[in-house]
């Protein structure tokens, strides 16, 4: 094929598109779900809170072949017709037809069915709610039971990768491996106490930056630190003891 023949077919690519919002954080999880799909990334505007993506992928060629099928079988159809009137042509009736009326109604002439294919209606998938203690049983017997051990262990295999949203402290805040603008935060569940503890597996947000991987809420301080009650939605990550990772998708100081 010659390249402008390449450039004609190109141009004349048609393309459906649809918008999908999600939580800051998880972007890279809901573009690789929609490509498997065989959509295209066109443009991602990042808000306060959440993203929204819009994809796109070529429609289907449309399908001329059976049209031109049909249009054969009505030529010869019409010729067959054709036929049959130049043959019976000498019995024609002599009675002359009665003249057309206007009717007192005028009658709309009905639509012609249209070939197009149907403009795909624009959906976003549904919005990933996260797992509470008032909607997940595990949740809230995670965030009250031990640090560590099989219902832990259970827990963290059972929803990784999903979200879960709860109230947490920070219980301790360290640089990590030297640097001086990346923590190792230690999350516990409730509010912060140095002599009760809430129950459940301590948490970490490991080798993090305050200012973009914490996703801080607009109504939270510049800085935050060891003490501060923090509410918390976040990725469920791998437990390994005594240390149960969680990836922050928003955080926001209480």
């Amino acid at each position: 094929m010659t390249d402008a023949g390449v450039r004609s077919e190109a141009e004349t690519v048609k393309y459906e598109t649809r918008s999908a919002q999600t939580v800051r954080g998880t972007e890279k999880l809901m573009i690789s779900k929609w490509e498997k799909d065989g959509w295209e990334l066109v443009t991602q505007n990042t808000g306060k809170l959440r993203t929204e993506l819009v994809f796109r992928r070529p429609k289907p060629p449309f399908q001329w072949k059976p049209l031109a099928i049909i249009g054969g079988v009505l030529v010869v159809l019409g010729i067959f017709i054709g036929i049959m009137v130049a043959v019976t042509g000498g019995d024609k009736d002599d009675t002359p037809a009665p003249a057309n009326t206007p009717s007192s109604e005028a009658v709309a002439p009905r639509d012609e069915p249209s070939t197009e294919p149907e403009e795909p209606i624009a959906t976003a998938p549904a919005e990933e709610a996260p797992l509470t203690v008032e909607n997940n049983a595990d949740l809230a017997a995670l965030l009250t039971g031990p640090a560590e051990g099989p219902t832990v262990e259970a827990f963290a295999q059972q929803y990784a990768g999903q979200l879960i949203e709860f109230d947490g402290a920070i219980g301790a805040m360290n640089n990590h491996e030297g640097y001086t603008t990346r923590y190792d935060i230690l999350i516990v569940s409730g509010d912060y106490s140095e002599t009760f503890s809430n129950g459940g597996p301590s948490f970490q947000f490991r080798d993090v930056n305050i200012t973009n991987d914490l996703h801080l809420t607009d109504d939270s301080p510049d800085t935050i630190g060891v003490g501060d009650n923090v509410h918390i939605i976040a990725r469920v990550g791998s437990f390994k003891d005594p240390l149960f990772q969680l990836d922050p998708v928003e955080t926001r100081v209480r």
